[in-house]
């Protein structure tokens, strides 16, 4: 795929936040993907990433994914974002550094960088 196919891919994946459909989220990755969100552990392949995306999205209805810079080096997208989910009881913010490594317009691996303390604060 071309760094732009990429780029779309990416773009296409952080929409799909805005109403959440977790099976389609989760079609976006390989089947032996990693999933890393830095201030935790990886979880491989889909069946982890689904339970761990079900994990933190169990309080929110839906997110905006704002992405503020994206670019691409062959198969690797680099997204600056500002992830918002937005819940009932509870809206949180989190400005995120997103690392995404494709092969065949799937994502093979996807780490997000941010301030586990910034999350847990708004958690709270």
């Amino acid at each position: 795929m071309s760094e732009a196919e990429n780029i779309e891919t990416i773009r296409r994946f952080c929409a799909e936040w805005t109403n959440p459909n977790i099976p389609k989220i989760v079609d976006y990755f390989t089947d032996d993907a990693i999933y890393h969100n830095m201030p935790i552990q990886a979880v491989q392949g889909k069946d982890a990433i689904k339970g761990l995306i079900e994990q933190f999205t169990a309080a929110f209805e839906k997110g905006d994914w704002e992405v503020k810079n994206i670019a691409a080096a062959g198969d690797v997208v680099l997204t600056e974002r500002i992830d918002r989910f937005i819940g009932q009881e509870k809206n949180m913010s989190l400005q995120v550094m997103g690392i995404f490594e494709l092969s065949g317009g799937k994502i093979t691996a996807w780490r997000d960088y941010f301030d586990m303390a910034e999350w847990t604060r708004q958690a709270s």
